[in-house]
C-alpha cells in the first residue's frame, strides 16, 4: 500500500511539473560565444541580426573579396555587357598570380562560365585577375568597380584595392558588411548562386574541391566562400536554407579551416533551433481595399509592395499581432506604388516590422460630374463631423 502511495504522489509530481513548464514562458537563451575575431548571424528575409561581435571592426577579408568580384561579374552578365560563353585571354598578370589557383594557362581563352566557377568553387586567384582584367581593362578600375557597388549596397566599412584577397594596404571589410553584401548577391542573382554549392569543379584536367566543409556536412548549407592570409586568419560566409528560412552567418580570424567551419554551424544551429521566419504577406497582393473619391474607380486595391517577413523567437509566433492603417480621404488622382497607409508588425509591444502599404493599380480621376458630386459630399461629410 505504501509503495503504491509513493508511486502515485510521484506520479502526480511529475504531472504537475510538466504543467507548470508548459505554462511558463521559456526565454531564448543568449547566443553562443564564437572564438573568432568578428562575426554575425543575419536572417536573410528580414535582415535582423541574431548574434554579432565586432562586427563593424575593418579587417583583411583575404578571398571573401571574391564575393564582391563575382558580383561584379554577375551584375554586368544581367545587364548585357558580358555572356556566359565569352572568351577571356589569359595575360602574364594573371597566369603568374600567386595563392589558390585554378590553373588556367598564358595566352589561352577561357570561357566566363569557366572562370567564375574557378573563382567560386577553387578559389582561383588567377580567375579572378582574369576576370577583373578582362572588364576593367585592369585590376585597378576594377577594384574601383568594386568600390561603387559596396557604396550602392551600404557597405560603409569596406574598401578593395584588388579582385582575390591578397594582402595589401587599405583593402578590408567588416562582418557587417559581407553580410550585407552575400544578401544582395544571394536576393540580386539566385540561378548564379545556385554555383556555391558545387562541391567540385574540373578545370584543365585537375580537379579542385571547394573548402567550404559544411558542404558536405550539413544539407541545409548552399554557400557561400571561404579565405585565408596570415593576416585575415581564417574566414568563411556561409549561407543555410531550411523550411523557408535562409540565416546567413559570417566567421572572421578563426585558428584554422575547421574552426572557421565549426563555429559558422555553431551560429546556423542557434538561429534555426531559437527563432522561426515567416512570411506574413505577399508583394503586390490584395490586403484592403479602400474608398476612393473623385475617381474613376470608388476603390482601389492595397498591398506591401515586396513580400513581408517577420522573424521572431520559436513559441511566440501566436502573440504577433498586425496593424493595418489605411489613410482618410484617398482622392483621385492615385498613381501605382503611392504610400496610402502602413503595416506594423508588433511583438509584446515591439515594433518588429513596418512597411508602406501602397496603391497596387492606378486610378484616374473621375469626369467632371462625379468630381462636383463626390466634392459636394466630401463637404457635407466634413459638416456633419464638425458638429
Amino acid at each position: 500500500m505504501r509503495k503504491c502511495t509513493l508511486v502515485l504522489l510521484f506520479s502526480l509530481f511529475v504531472f504537475f511539473k510538466q504543467v507548470q513548464a508548459e505554462n511558463v514562458d521559456i526565454s531564448t537563451p543568449p547566443a553562443p560565444t564564437i572564438a573568432a575575431s568578428a562575426y554575425i548571424l543575419k536572417d536573410f528575409n528580414t535582415g535582423k541580426v541574431l548574434a554579432e561581435n565586432n562586427a563593424d571592426t575593418k579587417l583583411a577579408p583575404a578571398s571573401l573579396t571574391k564575393i564582391m568580384t563575382v558580383y561584379v561579374i554577375f551584375n554586368e552578365l544581367a545587364n548585357g555587357h558580358l555572356h556566359l560563353d565569352d572568351n577571356v585571354t589569359i595575360t602574364e598578370k594573371a597566369w603568374k598570380t600567386e595563392g589558390s589557383r585554378m590553373f588556367v594557362e598564358l595566352g589561352n581563352q577561357v570561357k566566363i562560365e569557366d572562370l567564375l566557377k574557378g573563382v567560386i568553387i577553387q578559389s582561383g586567384n588567377d580567375a579572378s585577375v582574369a576576370l577583373a582584367e578582362h572588364v576593367g581593362g585592369n585590376e585597378e578600375t576594377f577594384a574601383e568597380m568594386m568600390n561603387q557597388h559596396a557604396l550602392r549596397l551600404g557597405m560603409i566599412n569596406t574598401h578593395f584595392k584588388n579582385s582575390d584577397g591578397l594582402p595589401g594596404s587599405d583593402h578590408y571589410t567588416t562582418a557587417r558588411d559581407l553580410a550585407l553584401l552575400t544578401s544582395a548577391l544571394i536576393k540580386e542573382f539566385p540561378d548564379y548562386y545556385r554555383w556555391f554549392s558545387q562541391k567540385e569543379f574540373t578545370f584543365n584536367k585537375i580537379t579542385q574541391q571547394n573548402r567550404n566543409k559544411l558542404l558536405s556536412r550539413d544539407d541545409s548549407v548552399d554557400g557561400v566562400k571561404t579565405g585565408f592570409t596570415d593576416d585575415a586568419g581564417y574566414c568563411l560566409v556561409a549561407s543555410a536554407l531550411r523550411d523557408d528560412m535562409r540565416l546567413i552567418s559570417v566567421v572572421l580570424g578563426a585558428k584554422d579551416a575547421n574552426a572557421r567551419a565549426n563555429e559558422n554551424q555553431t551560429l546556423l544551429n542557434y538561429g534555426f533551433r531559437f527563432f522561426e521566419s515567416h512570411r506574413l504577406y505577399e508583394g503586390k497582393k490584395s490586403l484592403n481595399e479602400a474608398r476612393v473619391w473623385k475617381g474613376a474607380s470608388k476603390s482601389v486595391s492595397l498591398g506591401v509592395a515586396e513580400n513581408m517577413y517577420v522573424m521572431v523567437p520559436r513559441r511566440l509566433y501566436k502573440d504577433l499581432k498586425a496593424d493595418i492603417t489605411v489613410d482618410k480621404k484617398i482622392t483621385a488622382p492615385i498613381v501605382e506604388g503611392a504610400k496610402l497607409g502602413s503595416v506594423k508588425l508588433t511583438l509584446n509591444n515591439e515594433v518588429l516590422e513596418e512597411k508602406d502599404l501602397v496603391a497596387l493599380q492606378s486610378v484616374e480621376q473621375g469626369n467632371i460630374f462625379q468630381r462636383l458630386s463626390e466634392s459636394a459630399m466630401m463637404m457635407l461629410e466634413k459638416s456633419e463631423d464638425g458638429k
